[in-house]
């Protein structure tokens, strides 16, 4: 497979350096990609470079993911309009292995084939290195008008913060520059992958290697920045990041969020966080242009990128939860899908909490959905609409107006879903 003809019709390459072809044709390139370790978990928006490296590794070349903890203790000003608070040693490593574990679900790291991954964190080589060293020994190369140029500076110069810019985060393109120093003297790396939005950081690299080593075959490639065709940001929604960790984003939601993609969106991004063929792509849309409303691109979509990033099984288990609202046999799935997806398919409905023990003792609903629970606001409208069939107990329909509680009813042992008409949702909480 040809990394850069991949890369070309996934629309995946937004600026490539002159060369770096003509160096992947070559034979196996080492290249890098950097990942920020402020959180323990990656979130979609890493995806795109995430993606690179796994069609990096597929066309025979070697991948090295690089964890900045030393430049994630500092921040990159690109695309920032203030400094970013600083972390720490422990909070840092503990990152890392967080961010490893993701990683492998698409990079090889575990064969014994030349390409296999690796992972490796700028914080181990720059740690002992002295301030004085680094300022003699890296920083007489790149000169104060060249860093000057960059556009990530000139913006925040430029900007209505009143706070400028301090010298640890105009120090921070040397840093990065620096890094691909370490990696083409240690691991022979020749090529480094990231966002449209860090090639000024990326050429300081390639920059510093020409003027301390004198080779020219070093290059940089990136990728577009991801948006949506609304304008809107690409993996933000109400709640904030779109997380690959179920503690923060669960399986359920992180499958909702691909499934509800525009159509325009959803053709660009089959491309981008699948490995599908180009030809199964081209007849995924062909079968979405002849009948949009089957939404086969955002069915597949999500398929794919919620199955490789959790499970088969996880994936699954979001299709079924998501047929709760709809699906005849509703209130079987309800009864096995876990708290956290069931929590997920009732965000945001009327929530009410009332007692176990009157549940227990087998309170009347009538009783418990307007004295206790504020469900209905009188009994009389209740057993109007259970005569009418409108009212369900966890999907299930409920026509006797003397219907008592029981605690068999409660979904993971502490939840009751009460719907009123078609659309009109309650959960309970016994406590």
């Amino acid at each position: 497979m040809d990394f850069i003809e991949e890369l070309t019709w996934r629309g995946m390459i937004h600026t490539v350096m002159p060369g770096t072809a003509e160096q992947l044709k070559k034979g196996m390139t080492t290249a890098y990609l950097g990942i920020d370790p402020t959180a323990d978990s990656l979130h979609i928006g890493h995806l795109v470079g995430v993606m690179m490296l796994k069609h990096f590794q597929r066309s025979g070349h070697k991948p090295i993911a690089l964890v900045g903890g030393a430049t994630g203790m500092i921040g990159d000003p690109s695309m920032k309009s203030q400094e970013r608070k600083l972390i720490d040693e422990q909070t840092l490593r503990h990152n890392q292995e967080a961010i490893k574990r993701q990683l492998a679900k698409f990079l090889d790291f575990d064969s014994d084939a030349p390409n296999s991954a690796e992972l490796v964190n700028n914080y181990d080589w720059m740690k002992g290195y002295g301030f004085l060293d680094f300022i003699r020994d890296i920083g007489k190369h790149i000169t104060v008008n060249y860093m000057m140029a960059k556009d990530s500076v000139k913006k925040r110069l430029a900007g209505d913060s009143q706070q400028g810019m301090s010298f640890t985060e105009f120090s921070y393109q040397l840093l990065q520059g620096y890094d691909f120093l370490h990696l083409y003297r240690d691991k022979n790396c020749r090529l480094q992958l990231g966002g449209s939005d860090q090639w000024g950081n990326m050429t300081t690299g390639t920059e510093l290697i020409r003027r301390v080593e004198g080779e020219e075959n070093v290059f940089a490639l990136t990728c577009p920045l991801i948006t949506k065709a609304d304008g809107g940001k690409f993996g933000k929604t109400e709640s904030g990041n779109v997380w690959l960790d179920s503690r923060y984003t669960s399986p359920y939601k992180f499958y909702q969020f691909w499934l509800n993609v525009s159509d325009t969106d959803a053709e660009k991004y089959i491309k981008i966080f699948t490995e599908l063929s180009r030809e199964e792509i081209e007849n995924l849309i062909a079968e979405q242009h002849a009948d949009p409303g089957l939404r086969p691109l955002q069915k597949r979509l999500a398929k794919e990128i919620t199955t490789m990033v959790h499970s088969a099984e996880e994936y699954e288990a979001a299709v079924e939860a998501s047929q709760i609202l709809f699906s005849n046999k509703a209130s079987d799935i309800l009864h096995r899908i876990n708290e956290d997806t069931l929590l997920a398919v009732f965000e945001g409905v009327p929530t009410f909490e009332v007692s176990r023990a009157d549940i227990a003792a087998g309170i009347r609903l009538a009783d418990l959905l307007t004295d206790k629970a504020a469900v209905f606001p009188s009994k009389a409208e209740m057993r109007k609409l259970m005569q009418q069939g409108g009212f369900s107990i966890n999907k299930e329909k409920v026509t006797d107006p003397m219907a008592t509680a029981s605690e068999s009813m409660l979904l993971n042992d502490r939840y009751i879903i009460v719907q009123k008409g078609k659309k009109n949702y309650f959960l309970l909480i016994a406590k």
